[in-house]
């Protein structure tokens, strides 16, 4: 599934979004929650608004470098990054009580290609 930029998993009052780290701030993003693995390249912590570093939630290190962002390889990524998760079901819940106590919370990775990211996918098992 791709999800374009600004699309949002809502409830009630509440909301989840994606976003690239390196796009400005914006008062619409609420809690921001970093989820790539490694701090972005030529973003410093002040400019990122990062206000949790949720690397435990990434793909592993196996699996982001076989990945590498190719789209051949997205149906797969997908599948296994969708298990990982499985895996770690406590991340999930986390971010979830981090939506029910913030009302919005954005998603913050750093993937030049937005419908390839593991930010759709972590996104589409929250709905």
């Amino acid at each position: 599934m791709n999800v374009p930029e600004g699309t949002a998993a809502q409830n009630m009052n509440s909301m989840i979004q994606i976003k690239r780290v390196y796009e400005q701030r914006g008062e619409e993003d609420g809690y921001r929650i970093l989820i790539d693995r490694l701090w972005p390249r030529g973003v410093s912590k002040e400019k990122a608004g990062v206000d949790l570093w949720l690397k435990e939630i990434a793909p592993s290190t196996e699996l982001r470098k076989w990945y590498g962002h190719d789209p051949e390889k997205w149906d797969e990524f997908k599948k296994r990054y969708r298990k990982e998760l499985a895996d770690n079901k406590e991340l999930i819940k986390q971010i979830a009580d981090l939506e029910k106590e913030h009302g919005k919370v954005t998603l913050l990775f750093a993937a030049k290609e937005k419908e390839y990211s593991q930010a759709v996918v972590l996104i589409d098992l929250l709905k």
